[in-house]
C-alpha cells in the first residue's frame, strides 16, 4: 500500500467516512458509511467539481477537447502537489508492474479516467485515446485529435479513477477498444472497490491493477494516522464484513435516523422514500408498513 497516495485520499476527502451515529445516504436509497471520490484526488473536491465542469463545457468538440484536457491536467500537475504524487505513484506502479515497451495507447473514458489517463499517455509518451460514453473514440497524439479508426491489434493500457463491479468496462470500453481492433491487456486504477470487477475484467481477458484496495487495512491505517476516530472504523469495518447486516442493526439501534431523513427534506427523504419502498434491510419487518 502506497502510504503516502492513502493519505492524499483523505486528505482530500476523496474516500470519506461518515461520523457513527450518520451513515451516508447512497443514490441507491442504501446508506453506508463512506465513500469513494477518487477524483477529488485533483486537489480538492472543488478543484475536480472544476474540471469536470470544464469537460462537460468542452467534450462536444471530440476532435478538439483532448487537447484542453491535457493543457488542465498538465497545468494543475505543476501546481499541486496532491495531484503530481497521485500522477507519480501511478506511474512508479505502471512501469514496476507492466513492461512499458509492450503498450502501444493509453486509453481513458468518459469522464473520470480522463483526470489521469491524459497525464500517463503523456509521461509514457503514448497516444491517448480518448473513449466517449456514445461509443466513439478518438487518437490524441502530438496535440492533435484524430478520428480513432484501426488499431491493428495494438495494446491498450486503461487507465481509471476506479473500479467496483467494472461495469463500464463491460459495457462500453473494452467493446470500445475490440471494435477499433485494439487489445484492452491492462487495466490500471487508483482505486479498486474490490466488489468484483477484477474478476469481471479476468473474464474479458484484462489484467486488472490498482494502487489502493478498499478493504479493512486502509481504514485500520486511517485511524491508526488519526484520520478518523475508533467509532468511524467500528462501524466501516462492520459494514465491510456484512454490509446489509450492519446497516440492518443500525437502523433498529438507531430508530430516529429514518425518521429524520424523512423529515429533514431534500435528497435525504428522496432517498429514504426509496429505502422503505425498496423494502431494503427489510425496514419493514421492524418499523411497520410505512416505514417508521
Amino acid at each position: 500500500m502506497n502510504q503516502e497516495l492513502m493519505g492524499f485520499l483523505f486528505k482530500t476527502n476523496a474516500i470519506r467516512v461518515c461520523p457513527k451515529d450518520k451513515p451516508f445516504w447512497y443514490t441507491s436509497g442504501k446508506i453506508g458509511p463512506y465513500y469513494v471520490n477518487t477524483h477529488f484526488l485533483y486537489g480538492s473536491e472543488e478543484k475536480a467539481n472544476s474540471f469536470l465542469s470544464a469537460i462537460d463545457r468542452l467534450k462536444d468538440d471530440k476532435k478538439g477537447c483532448s487537447k484542453e484536457f491535457h493543457r488542465l491536467t498538465r497545468e494543475n500537475y505543476g501546481t499541486d502537489p496532491l495531484y503530481k504524487g497521485t500522477i507519480d505513484a501511478l506511474l512508479d506502479y505502471i512501469k514496476n508492474n507492466i513492461d512499458v515497451d509492450e503498450i502501444e495507447y493509453v486509453s481513458g473514458g468518459e469522464r473520470r479516467d480522463w483526470f489521469f489517463s491524459f497525464l500517463i499517455a503523456d509521461f509514457l509518451d503514448k497516444p491517448h485515446i480518448t473513449l466517449f460514453k456514445d461509443n466513439t473514440a478518438v487518437i490524441y497524439k502530438n496535440g492533435e485529435g484524430t478520428e480513432a479508426k484501426s488499431l491493428d491489434g495494438a495494446k491498450v493500457l486503461h487507465v481509471a479513477d476506479l473500479i467496483t463491479t467494472a461495469s463500464s468496462y463491460e459495457r462500453a470500453w473494452v467493446p470500445a477498444i475490440n471494435k477499433l481492433n485494439g487489445i484492452m491487456k491492462w487495466s490500471v486504477v487508483v482505486v479498486d472497490r474490490l466488489q468484483g470487477g477484477a474478476d469481471v475484467l479476468k473474464s474479458l481477458g484484462v489484467e486488472s491493477h490498482a494502487l489502493v484496495s478498499i478493504d479493512s487495512e486502509v481504514f485500520k491505517r486511517a485511524c491508526q494516522n488519526g484520520y478518523i476516530d475508533e467509532g468511524q472504523l467500528k462501524l466501516v469495518l462492520d459494514y465491510l464484513e456484512n454490509p446489509e447486516g450492519s446497516m440492518k442493526d443500525f437502523l433498529m439501534n438507531n430508530p430516529a435516523f429514518l425518521e429524520n431523513a424523512l423529515n429533514e427534506g431534500g435528497k435525504a427523504a428522496e432517498r429514504a422514500k426509496l429505502l422503505i419502498e425498496n423494502n431494503f434491510y427489510d425496514v419493514k419487518s421492524f418499523f411497520g408498513s410505512h416505514g417508521v
